[in-house]
């Protein structure tokens, strides 16, 4: 009887060794094994940011900016022609123009060298134009924002894809876009302004005596906002649309074509042709906003 039981104790102390070598073997093994995870996890971070870092250096890569100033004095000419890209011009006190640009590429960033800003500036005129190669797929905008004095004449100033702004300028101009609106807001003087595809919508606070205002369109609207004392002679034709007038207008003619209206606001003067094909054309009173 002494035997067995000497025999089982022995048993019971050779099975517990061999549970606490499983158990040390398992920690072993557990310890191995974290590090490789841990190092598993960086070299995934690494690698994503990697891949992350060609498209940061491609955005600052594919952005230029262009900031000059040029001299101006009050009643000078300035002009701008782009081509892809918007254009917003601003009046302020200052003797002089400022144009910034923004140029952008989608693609390639070595196609923002080859589109070139050239500015012609000399007294009583500064003239902007985008340059691009010719014969050549270029797939840059540029976008530009500039400062002129109050008084100005825009005499031509314009862009292809994209739309026109002008705000707080008195005098004048000739604006076009062929895709894209055009928009003058709180100005003083006779604006001309066309497009083909988008709206036109002029705010003018005053409307000085002088030659033809030619509003144009072809598919999109017309509003034209005029202090209360305007004084004009209108022409209106709107092929598919509606004419709408806020201001009390006199008509002058009983034998006006279909969509056509000419008429006189107050005791009339300088011209204002206005037409549409595919929209409507509305005369509203100025207010600051409309």
């Amino acid at each position: 009887m002494a035997l067995w039981i000497f025999l089982l104790l022995l048993g019971l102390q050779s099975r517990g060794r061999t549970v606490n070598r499983m158990m040390r073997e398992t920690r072993l093994r557990a310890q191995s094994v974290r590090p490789f995870h841990v190092a598993g996890r960086s070299l995934l971070l690494l690698a994503a940011l990697g891949a992350l870092a060609p498209l940061g250096s491609a955005a600052v890569i594919n952005r230029q900016t262009f900031d000059h100033s040029y001299p101006l004095a009050p009643g000078g000419s300035f002009v701008l022609e782009n081509v892809n890209g918007s254009v917003q011009v601003e009046g302020w006190d200052r003797d002089e123009v400022e144009v910034e640009a923004v140029k952008t590429a989608d693609a390639d960033g070595q196609d923002l060298e080859r589109v070139k800003i050239d500015v012609n500036s000399r007294p009583g005129q500064v003239s902007v134009r985008t340059c691009y190669p010719k014969g050549e797929g270029v797939e840059v905008a540029v976008e530009y924002h500039v400062h002129v004095p109050y008084r100005v004449l825009l005499s031509g100033v314009g862009t292809v894809n994209g739309s026109v702004l002008v705000r707080g300028v008195n005098g004048g101009g000739d604006l076009r876009s062929v895709n894209g609106n055009v928009e003058v807001i709180n100005s003083v003087g006779r604006f001309s302004a066309r497009t083909t595809n988008g709206d036109l919508r002029l705010e003018l606070r005053q409307v000085l005596d002088g030659a033809p205002m030619n509003l144009e369109t072809v598919n999109g609207s017309v509003v034209l906002g005029l202090p209360g004392d305007a004084k004009a002679n209108l022409k209106v034709l709107s092929m598919n649309g509606e004419f709408y007038s806020e201001l009390p207008v006199t008509s002058i003619s009983d034998d006006a074509a279909p969509r056509a209206f000419r008429g006189k606001l107050g005791t009339g003067g300088g011209e204002i042709s206005v037409r549409t094909v595919n929209g409507g054309v509305r005369l509203v009173l100025e207010r600051p906003s409309i």
